[in-house]
């Protein structure tokens, strides 16, 4: 029999900004595998865990349990949805919003769409909105992620572009790391900067971060600076690089503008006043601006510790202004270079798909602009009013300003901030479509109509990585059920729309019979790319073609060209009127929420490593939760104390606007009144109901909504809050192994519960097998508590869902004491194996319990001794502990035994660590926490006798 061979796809990887390539192998309409592209020049082959595991989140187990494969419709608000045609999903769409447009005006409607979409989608989209229906109302979750990044490169070095590149990690003398975890949130990249500084020794890096995060740790120098106040740390450094001369006035004269006025300010900003604003030492401080000042080349990396702020422009200034002061951009290992968060949040901006933007990096505000533009795709005029941002467009439905929201590959229920409001808002408003890969998704519940779309490995296109350069997407499979391209979906609604608003379509240029004529992406990217000539990321030298046989490409690449620009600015000329570069003299602003004596803890939410977002995709893995297996609070070990907290206790978190409650775990990272958790974590895996009985919904019910009056984005790194010890005595756990083509869908199936319990949540675990019919373990873990037991009814219910029924069950109830216990067990090749088990009341027994089912260990020896209360097993218990490596399930127990026997420096015993163990040798993430372990266990000093 001849073996089926692979098909094998060109495409990126859908997470963070990096733009890695992924080469998928499919067979028969199912991916089977993925691997780095070695020829991708973003990874050159790598992938992080997340990218290495896609062909997993592509099973066909995995799509049936999570994926909307056909449009469905709600009645009623709060009802199950039913199928419906793609036909009279599109007509009810167009009508709602062609009769709200009428009534009330094109303000009365927004769009609201996502960084994972590719550039062909959002270039659809935001001419639907602008084009057509005449509204600036279209924004998308890139709000979140990096407008004040493009606010800070605007206000600087007059366009949104990154001067840097990849390459420039391995000419940089001085690294630069300010509010970002690169280790986590750019894994790829800080490979990279690994390697680099393994070639180069001599390169410094500093850190600047409020928690010692894993790129804390590699740091040569850290500078643990309070929440906010990098302003003051960049005016700070400044100052002194002018008192000892490390400021380049030839390069200040010669290309920039405005450095007086920023002089006058930072005259102020002496090492005493930073030193103290910041909470560092005055050494730190001034030998970062040394580091920074008399490095033949530094290099900035920065992200959302700068750009999720109150003040987020002005931080990304601050820092832009001592990269202009020093002369270091525009030459190899130098340069401000923002880390993209998204996979196309570029692309997205190069179409203007957001409400202050216009096509191809022109201004909104500029009439000459909105001329070009409306010239060029024909209609009479593109609206000059600024739309609603993302915050502001959910504000503006819950005053019931706008009527109809049109939501498209995001979460909005999960990610935004004050998650009250946005509620409010998805309810009062009377039309809402979310067009969605995923069917799980907290927004979802909220549609009027879901339309299902298709997701990565089914789409085809393009993306923009960080360093401007472009990649072609290919579909490797087709599309899921009945879903469509994006690009597609806004098409036909366009063409349905010119229908019935012949008041908007009526005035079209003669030529012009539709503005949505597109069957292909191409054909729209080729639209894109006209509208680019003779700007600044001019692309009319690249084609479809030429991506597609000569690889990603870098803007701007005019026609002519034969490659894209590496670094710009190299000749000291910026895309201002001048042609100089601007210094920003900007004022020193805190946090706009302060702490106080009700609200005395600053909390600082951020990625996971082995997560994204709301995970929606990464979520469907039980093996991406072994490094992080649930929901917790990090806390500073002494507020822990101080509070009476162990390791594992509840903790009610209360802002100005919500409450969560989560079990907090010490972290000597956090500092002394700080606190920090994952941003992935919403209603779908944290729930519960508050003292007034209202849903608590993860932690953006606690974030607040105020944001850079210049970026329109919302400071998402700090609310000031309330942390107490939550006291609810009753506690229940219930943990099952699941046959995989089941897991997800009992998880779906236990969400409504998590509202029965003061505090839930819901996660997987386990390894699944390699993509279809693959011989892997997946669970399902349910945790909840409350003042008082549970029902029986209610229990019985979990156990029902957890298949834990039956004669094969050991089980021990007090119903006076709200004491119940339940084993399930099973024979196996291996001797007695626990499948699933319930403990409610006293869960004490968890510490011994729980390794036993996840660990997979023999049981033989427990029997009813299983139902025993308390934390002391009957019989010895040896878990394998919590797991490091994700790629070969390397748990912290393992290394550090490895650890005992692996002699030498760092780097020798990372080196013997990965022969003995293989952790850290495949995708790296686990790299960074490998090399803390190992400054944690040193080898023990032995004196000669």
């Amino acid at each position: 029999m001849i073996p089926i061979r692979a098909t094998q796809t060109r495409a990126t990887c859908p997470y963070c900004g990096t733009g890695c390539g992924v080469l998928i192998e499919s067979v028969k309409g199912k991916i089977i595998n993925v691997q780095g592209d070695p020829e991708h020049p973003a990874n050159f082959g790598r992938l992080c865990t997340k990218g290495s595991t896609l062909h997993l989140t592509a099973a066909t187990s995995v799509q049936q349990q999570t994926r909307l494969l056909t449009p469905m419709r709600r009645s009623t608000r709060g009802t199950a949805p039913t199928a419906v045609a793609w036909d009279d999903a599109m007509n009810e769409a167009a009508d709602r919003f062609a009769a709200i447009i009428r009534e009330h005006g094109p303000e009365a409607v927004g769009f609201y769409g996502s960084g994972q979409l590719l550039t062909e989608d959002y270039y659809v989209m935001n001419k639907l909105v602008k084009g057509l229906i005449g509204t600036n109302n279209v924004d998308t979750n890139s709000r979140l992620c990096m407008s004040s990044a493009v606010a800070g490169y605007k206000a600087t070095l007059g366009s949104d572009a990154p001067p840097s590149c990849y390459d420039d990690f391995q000419h940089a003398q001085t690294i630069f790391i300010v509010g970002a975890n690169t280790a986590y949130a750019h894994p790829i990249l800080f490979r990279r900067i690994e390697d680099a500084k393994r070639a180069n020794p001599a390169m410094r890096m500093i850190v600047a971060d409020p928690r010692k995060t894993e790129t804390a740790e590699m740091a040569d120098l850290f500078l643990p600076i309070l929440p906010g106040t990098d302003v003051a740390l960049f005016h700070g450094m400044l100052h002194i690089m002018l008192n000892e001369g490390l400021v380049d006035m030839g390069y200040v004269e010669r290309h920039t503008q405005g450095f007086e006025a920023l002089q006058v300010i930072v005259r102020d900003f002496t090492p005493e006043a930073v030193a103290s604003a910041c909470g560092i030492s005055q050494d730190d401080l001034i030998k970062a601006a040394r580091w920074f000042g008399d490095s033949t080349a530094t290099l900035s990396l920065y992200c959302q510790g700068l750009n999720q702020s109150s003040s987020g422009t002005d931080k990304n200034a601050a820092l832009i202004n001592l990269h202009l002061a020093t002369g270091q951009i525009g030459k190899a290992g130098a340069g401000p270079f923002s880390l993209t968060g998204q996979p196309n949040a570029m692309g997205g901006r190069e179409v203007g798909g957001m409400a202050n933007l216009l096509s191809a990096h022109r201004d909104l505000g500029n009439a000459d602009h909105r001329a070009e533009v409306a010239d060029l795709w024909g209609v009479r005029d593109v609206p000059a009013k600024p739309g609603k941002t993302a915050v502001e467009m959910f504000e503006a439905a819950a005053r019931g300003e706008i009527k109809a929201l049109w939501i498209a590959c995001t979460n909005p229920a999960q990610s935004l901030p004050d998650q009250a409001t946005v509620r409010k808002a998805l309810e009062k408003a009377e039309f809402v479509v979310v067009q969605e890969a995923f069917a799980t998704t907290a927004t979802c519940a909220y549609a009027d109509l879901l339309l299902p779309a298709t997701t990565w490995g089914e789409k085809d296109g393009t993306v923009t990585n960080s360093e401007r350069r472009i990649s072609r997407i290919r579909a490797a499979i087709p599309a899921a059920g009945e879903s469509r391209h994006d690009w597609a979906i806004f098409s036909d609604l366009g063409r349905r729309l010119e229908e019935r608003l012949p008041e908007r379509s009526g005035a079209y240029r003669r030529d012009v019979t539709t503005l949505f004529p597109y069957d292909t992406p191409e054909s729209i990217w080729n639209e894109h790319r006209e509208l680019t000539r003779g700007r600044d990321l001019d692309i009319t030298g690249l084609s479809y073609q030429i991506l597609e046989t000569t690889g990603p490409q870098q803007w701007p690449m005019p026609d002519g060209q034969a490659t894209g620009k590496v670094r710009l600015y190299e000749d000291g000329i910026y895309p201002t009127p001048t042609g100089r570069a601007s210094f920003s003299a900007i004022r020193y602003e805190p946090v706009a929420e302060a702490r106080d004596a009700r609200f005395q803890y600053s909390l600082n939410t951020g990625r996971l490593r082995d997560q994204w977002h709301g995970m929606s995709r990464t979520g469907t893995l039980g093996r991406l939760f072994g490094h992080v297996s649930e929901p917790l609070i990090d806390m500073n070990p002494q507020d822990m104390a101080r509070l009476g907290l162990a390791d594992g206790d509840l903790v009610q978190v209360t802002s100005r606007r919500g409450t969560a409650v989560i079990p907090a775990q010490g972290s000597d990272a956090i500092a002394a009144m700080q606190a920090f958790i994952a941003m992935h974590w919403g209603e779908e895996y944290l729930s519960g109901i508050d003292a007034e009985g209202r849903p608590m919904t993860g932690v953006n019910a606690l974030t607040v909504s105020t944001f850079c009056p210049k970026s329109k984005q919302p400071e998402l790194k700090h609310a000031a809050v309330k942390i107490s010890k939550a006291q609810y005595p009753w506690r229940l756990l219930a943990v099952a192994w699941m046959p995989q083509d089941q897991a997800l869908a009992v998880r779906e199936a236990l969400k409504p519960l998590m509202s029965a319990f003061a505090f839930t949540s819901c996660v997987p675990f386990g390894r699944e097998g390699q993509a279809d019919g693959g011989s892997g373990k997946v669970g399902v873990l349910f945790r909840a508590a409350a003042l008082e037991a549970a029902s029986d009814a209610l229990v019985e219910r979990i156990e029902l869902l957890l298949g834990i029924g039956g004669g094969d069950v050991l089980r021990y109830q007090d119903r006076k004491r709200g004491q119940r216990r339940a084993m399930r067990m099973a024979r196996t090749d291996d001797g007695l194996k626990l499948q699933a088990f319930v403990l409610a009341g006293d869960i004490s027994a968890e510490a011994w319990i729980r390794p036993l089912l996840q660990d997979e260990l023999a049981a033989d020896a427990y029997g009813r001794a299983l139902l025993s209360p308390g934390s002391t097993p009957p019989v010895a218990v040896q878990s394998k502990g919590r797991q490091v490596c994700t790629c070969f399930n390397v748990t912290e127990p393992s290394i550090v035994e490895a650890l005992a026997t692996c002699p030498g420096n760092t780097d020798e015993r990372l080196a013997s660590l990965q022969g003995q163990l293989k952790c850290g040798t495949n995708c790296g993430s686990c790299i960074p926490e490998l090399r803390k372990l190992i400054k944690l266990h040193p080898l023990p000093v032995t004196t000669p006798s």
